[in-house]
């Protein structure tokens, strides 16, 4: 599914995930923009989009949304990997083609994801040949993902600190799953509160504390949180839907709420 997002008094564009190009690309919240129209045609979408750019007073993007993105056609060299559109376009199709895989010549097994969608659009240069291209080089790519693996290895590694220090504190002998939920319901209040009154720090203080308590009570039910959380990404990354009020509706589900 295509959609064309309106950002008050900024832009109008098209993208296949709402999510990705808007909040986490641009940084705006649900209800912060609206989506026009949607449609799984990419020959209407693209030219309703520059209808609505004229309508609205926007300046015309230079080509169609269908002449820039379909699947991106990554071109893989011995030294680059070489994306077939500007350089400003960039960010925005890699967000709409998170997931997409290629290998090159030495072997460099890549996936285009949230996380290395910024690194490419940040360090991509102008391709010399033709200014509709963009380029990276795909050691430097492989040298930063493999720096970002060893940071969430040790980001994965506080889950057997936080289950040692329990266990040393007694608490897979003496708790129990009743008392870590009520702890749960406690950090939640913890974490309203932060958000309510706007103070960054309990926000994130609270955050850190459900996911310890969370990871105790996966303990006590006989569960490792690491693979709970494994599970849990294993249905969303399959799941469609769209946003509805500020809030993701699965496909199952919009027929009750729409």
């Amino acid at each position: 599914m295509y959609y064309i997002y309106h950002i008050p008094n900024q832009k109008i564009g098209v993208t296949r995930n709402i999510y990705n190009r808007v909040t986490v690309e641009q940084g705006f919240k649900p209800g912060e923009y609206e989506v026009l129209d949607q449609s799984e045609d990419i020959d209407y979408i693209s030219k309703r989009e520059i209808e609505l750019q004229k309508l609205y007073g926007y300046k015309l993007d230079r080509q169609l949304y269908k002449s820039l993105f379909n699947k991106m056609k990554i071109n893989p060299t011995e030294q680059t990997s070489t994306f077939p559109v500007p350089l400003n376009k960039l960010k925005g199709h890699l967000m709409d083609n998170i997931g997409l895989k290629w290998e090159t010549p030495q072997g460099y097994k890549f996936e285009i994801t949230t996380d290395n969608a910024s690194w490419i659009a940040n360090n991509a240069k102008v391709s010399m040949y033709n200014t509709e291209r963009c380029y990276i080089y795909n050691k430097a790519l492989a040298l930063w993902e493999s720096i970002n693996n060893e940071k969430h290895d040790s980001i994965a590694n506080y889950y057997d600190l936080i289950r040692k220090w329990a266990s040393d504190k007694g608490i897979y002998e003496k708790g129990d799953s009743k008392t870590q939920y009520v702890k749960l319901m406690e950090e939640a209040g913890e974490l309203a509160e932060g958000l309510l009154k706007k103070r960054p720090d309990e926000i994130k203080d609270a955050i850190g504390d459900m996911v310890v308590v969370l990871t105790n009570l996966a303990h006590l039910e006989g569960f490792m949180i690491e693979d709970c959380v494994s599970s849990a990404y294993e249905v969303i990354a399959k799941r469609t839907g769209r946003m509805v009020n500020g809030t993701f509706v699965k496909e199952a589900t919009l027929k009750d709420v729409l």
